[in-house]
């Protein structure tokens, strides 16, 4: 296995792992992971990587890139998601400073780290080329 296709692979590892850390913790009571904030959407996380490793390990590029711009894709999609729904939580209450008050007591935490650094990971596969093997002088063989 070249080096692009074992860090894609690491970073394949990385996103499912990265599920299950901590994203948000409100008010300091508990931690939220992906599936604690939408788990639909944690499980197509899950599904894509999965999908990623599968193509990783059998040599199937294509399919490893894509599942690698999925990755990033939803990662960055799940960061706009909740950054938008932490800072309108509150937008119900009419005094603005209490809202403001309560809207930073919702922290982020270090599992946005490791979801987004196995994401850029996942694309060093855009470097990885498929080998030519010469099986004889008249064919060729990839």
């Amino acid at each position: 296995m070249r080096i692009p296709s074992l860090l894609s692979l690491i970073g394949f590892i990385m996103v499912i792992a990265a599920t299950y850390c901590p994203m948000l913790r409100p008010f300091g009571l508990f931690s939220m992971n992906v599936y604690d904030m939408n788990k639909p959407f944690g499980m197509v996380i899950l599904i894509v990587a999965v999908i990623g490793m599968i193509g990783v390990v059998f040599n199937q590029l294509k399919i490893a890139r894509l599942a690698a711009w999925t990755i990033v894709a939803l990662a960055a999609l799940l960061y706009l998601g909740a950054y938008l729904k932490v800072h309108t939580s509150f937008d119900f209450l009419h005094m603005n400073k209490t809202a403001a008050y309560l809207t930073s007591k919702i922290k982020f935490k270090w599992g946005w780290y490791v979801l987004f650094t196995g994401a850029v990971l996942c694309l060093s596969i855009l470097f990885s080329k498929k080998q030519v093997v010469v099986k004889s002088a008249d064919a060729v063989v990839s």
